[in-house]
């Protein structure tokens, strides 16, 4: 896997839209944090486009993809929310062009399908990372989310202990290999598809927004009927922003699922749908470890 190059303060950054339609009021709230700390935003020229639940119609939203990734000028890619229909534009990316122009791209949720999609076709290491109007508006930063940015400035090994939250371990063990995934929807998705993600001797990242506990374990057993928890080396959780007693459902769901794996789970990591919302490199080795637990990650740049 190819690691993207630092940033440096003066650099110019894209801001796209790839699945949904991003408020406008949010996107300038977020690019004001991109520019405090030092950078030149661009905007991507569909970003508004509004087209239905998407951004804009896809041949636009590939476009400022392409766009973004082809001009020597722009530094990282960051997204600016999730939502829907990043699957729908995979099958006409120039992953050729990602490839000969690797930079950051950063983002999550619905851009779980492009993460797996560029890292298998491109070899680009990417960022599962808090997104530009989802997660740096006024209403939804914290500090936490915000100094996330700062491993893109100086390549960084990030340690993930009881320091920065309550892990919890659901099956002991140690465990290493270079970390994939993101959003469970997309991922079980992606089964079965030319943009299945390659988990191989990996460690498998999941996260989830607001699905109820058997929706959950629909989407676990299809990966387990699929094999892949006899690829993996290790799985960590991310946030699943569920509230209550579905909450507790899904909490327990996990458990149990994950009960008799012969390899480390820990649950309780800061990444995902949740406040605040950790970005950690995808494609670099890692290493998970319960006694007590750790998650540690290389850094994801050069």
């Amino acid at each position: 896997m190819r690691k993207p190059k630092t940033l440096k303060p003066g650099d110019c950054v894209a801001v796209i839209a790839p699945a949904g339609p991003p408020d406008e009021k949010k996107v300038a709230e977020g690019i004001r944090c991109l520019e405090n700390l030092g950078l030149r935003v661009v905007m991507g020229n569909a970003l508004f486009h509004k087209e239905g639940y998407l951004a804009a119609p896809d041949q636009e939203r590939l476009r400022d993809l392409h766009q973004a990734f082809s001009d020597p000028s722009i530094r990282a890619v960051f997204c600016a929310r999730g939502g829907y229909g990043t699957a729908r534009i995979a099958p006409f990316i120039d992953y050729e062009c990602i490839r000969s122009n690797p930079k950051i791209f950063w983002g999550y949720s619905d851009v779980t399908y492009l993460h797996g999609a560029i890292q298998k076709y491109s070899g680009l290491v990417t960022f599962h990372g808090p997104m530009v109007a989802s997660d740096l508006n006024r209403e939804a930063i914290r500090q936490e989310t915000y100094r996330s940015f700062l491993q893109l400035f100086h390549p960084t090994i990030q340690t993930f202990d009881y320091s920065i939250a309550p892990l919890n371990v659901l099956a002991i063990g140690r465990g290493e290999g270079k970390i994939v995934g993101g959003n469970l929807t997309l991922m079980t998705d992606a089964l079965g598809t030319p943009y299945e993600w390659e988990v191989d001797g990996g460690l498998l990242m999941i996260e989830e927004v607001n699905e109820p506990a058997y929706r959950v374990g629909a989407m676990l057993q299809h990966m387990n009927f699929a094999g892949v928890f006899e690829r993996v080396n290790g799985v960590i959780l991310g946030d699943f922003k569920t509230e209550g007693e579905e909450k507790r459902k899904v909490e327990k769901l996990l458990e149990q699922f994950f009960a008799d794996a012969p390899f480390p789970v820990v649950g309780g990591l800061p990444v995902g749908h949740c406040r605040p919302n950790y970005g950690i490199p995808l494609g670099v080795r890692a290493r998970l470890s319960t006694s007590p637990p750790c998650l540690q990650v290389d850094s994801g740049v050069i």
